[in-house]
């Protein structure tokens, strides 16, 4: 098996991360979250993270817990998500806030995925009527186009991408299964360097073309999920 993307162990994957980096993390509830990433990157010294993620964990059914290993050890000092947390659910993010020890940009769900489109695109941005008139959308440029006014939504992209995928080929083609699809596609577009846990790990040429999701020239480095 060719191993120029298929990396030994989390740590080797993740050797440069580095304190203030913005990272895009993949999955929505509890599902394709790359876990063995995120405890892995717990385990380096490093502070300051920027993490882009959103979960929007169904409500009353657990607090969001997928980020605890760098919230415990205060590594993530901005989080920019569409749904933080459930209040009094006994949350890490919910305590760290509150606290003063994190700050939340909060960005409903579809337009934090254009700004990550666009990233991907190599956009410096889009014009969307979406969001006009509300409280939120004060922060941001407007301008009208065809006679309706627009936000003017920044392009987002990330130091790092982390996402999960159920198969991929050892060129980093990658299948999703089920709500593993999720943020996944867009976050490794819109990221200089794209880090994939998988579970199962081909040749090239072992997979189905047909099911490929994102294609192998957006994913920089590969780890087996579970690999530390």
């Amino acid at each position: 098996m060719a191993a120029r993307k298929v990396y030994a162990s989390s740590e080797n994957a993740l050797a440069d991360v580095f304190s203030g980096a913005t990272l895009l993390i993949g999955g929505i509830s509890q599902y394709g979250i790359p876990k063995t990433l995120i405890n892995a990157l717990a385990d380096k010294d490093i502070s300051e993270l920027v993490c882009v993620f959103s979960p929007c964990s169904e409500f009353g059914a657990f607090p969001l817990t997928a980020l605890d290993p760098l919230l415990k050890r205060g590594q993530i000092s901005r989080l920019i998500t569409a749904f933080p947390f459930y209040q009094n659910t006994g949350s890490l993010i919910e305590s760290q806030w509150s606290s003063g020890n994190l700050s939340i940009e909060v960005i409903p769900q579809g337009l934090l995925s254009e700004k990550l489109r666009a990233g991907g695109a190599g956009l410096g941005g889009v014009f969307t009527p979406v969001g006009i008139g509300t409280s939120w959308s004060t922060r941001y440029e407007t301008q009208e186009i065809d006679g309706r006014q627009c936000l003017f939504l920044e392009a987002l992209r990330g130091d790092f991408a982390l996402v999960r995928a159920q198969q991929s080929d050892n060129l980093g083609n990658l299948i999703y299964k089920g709500m593993e699809r999720n943020w996944g596609p867009v976050m490794a577009m819109a990221a200089d360097i794209t880090i994939a846990e998988v579970t199962d790990i081909y040749d090239a040429g072992d997979l189905d073309p047909e099911l490929i999701i994102t294609p192998g020239i957006f994913v920089n480095r590969l780890i087996q999920s579970g690999q530390s």
